[in-house]
């Protein structure tokens, strides 16, 4: 086990450095094709998550300068005003909306979900964006050690709550989550709330981010009668102000290496614009192409029969009627 966990980290680090940098993103980028990104989107409703800063903003801003209607879900009130009044100001686009909501909070969720759905419009895209990496065990007011709470049950519950609005901008509609290169680390598990006493924020974050990558496959299953596509996607290393407070010696080390915000953002938005029948339904991509969901030898591939058992779970602690 030992062994298995020292291939996964160092293969990681190989794979990460050698792809997920700004400089590879420039390398990828010469593969892009420009007209793929000038497309409008005027009159579709998009919904981001944690889109005050980083890659979330970039996303709410990139969408909102295609005409999109925007709502951006954030859990501070200043910082999503501010993040309102910048993007309105960017963009010329006066259709960009602030919910505010604490997605470590399953009640704030729900609520969020009843105020948003009795306004009975469609969704045509759901970014789940938001997240968090803690280092120390942090137990949330419900109970719920926070990485979790954010990463995992916070965006399984806002998509489940959203599929009614979801289905209603079929054929076209699509969930769109931000997972981590992270995840190529470590198989799906069980452990959903990091039982262990030495807790590890780092490791409970790559976590959340592979089972991620596991709910997008078992959604496009779930759901693939219901006009609505799930892909997930990793951004790179982007220079983002979590990176910097959760990852502070990872960000110093790697200084002018990181990507931008809206390189982290680029993929997020290009799933975002292109015609459903491009993409692959349940994929995991990066840099605008599908990318592999596991590292050669690293063990992770059989992991994700775990995911029924883990939905099982999901959905009991979210208090979701089946």
């Amino acid at each position: 086990m030992f062994l298995l966990k020292a291939w996964r980290a160092t293969a990681f680090g190989v794979y990460g450095y050698l792809n997920f940098t700004k400089t590879a993103f420039m390398e990828h980028s010469k593969k892009f094709k420009l007209e793929d990104m000038e497309v409008t989107i005027e009159g579709k409703n998009c919904i981001v998550t944690g889109a005050n800063s980083g890659i979330g903003y970039a996303t709410a801003e990139g969408l909102a300068s295609r005409g999109a209607n925007v709502y951006l879900i954030c859990r501070n009130k200043e910082r999503g005003e501010a993040a309102l009044s910048q993007i309105k100001s960017s963009t010329g686009n006066s259709n960009v909306h602030l919910e505010v909501c604490d997605l470590s909070s399953i009640n704030d969720i729900k609520s969020f979900a009843a105020r948003f759905s009795a306004r009975d419009v469609p969704v045509h895209i759901l970014v789940n964006n938001a997240g968090t990496l803690e280092n120390k065990r942090i137990t949330t007011k419900e109970g719920l050690e926070v990485n979790f709470a954010v990463n995992v049950l916070g965006t399984y519950t806002m998509t489940e709550l959203m599929l009614p609005l979801l289905e209603k901008a079929a054929p076209v509609a699509r969930v769109i989550t931000v997972s981590s290169g992270g995840m190529y680390s470590t198989p799906l598990t069980e452990d959903l709330q990091f039982s262990d006493s030495n807790f590890d924020g780092a490791q409970q974050y790559a976590r959340n981010k592979r089972i991620q990558v596991a709910l997008t496959e078992k959604w496009a299953e779930t759901y693939k009668d219901k006009g609505i596509g799930f892909y997930s996607m990793h951004p790179g290393w982007a220079e983002t102000p979590g990176v910097a407070t959760s990852l502070p010696g990872f960000s110093q080390r790697l200084a002018g290496k990181l990507r931008t915000k809206e390189q982290g953002a680029d993929t997020v938005i290009w799933l975002s614009l292109q015609p459903k029948n491009k993409l692959v339904p349940g994929a995991f991509y990066f840099d605008r192409a599908e990318a592999p969901k596991h590292l050669p030898f690293a063990g992770s591939g059989g992991s994700h029969a775990l995911v029924d058992s883990i939905i099982g779970k999901l959905r009991s602690m979210a208090g979701l009627i089946s």
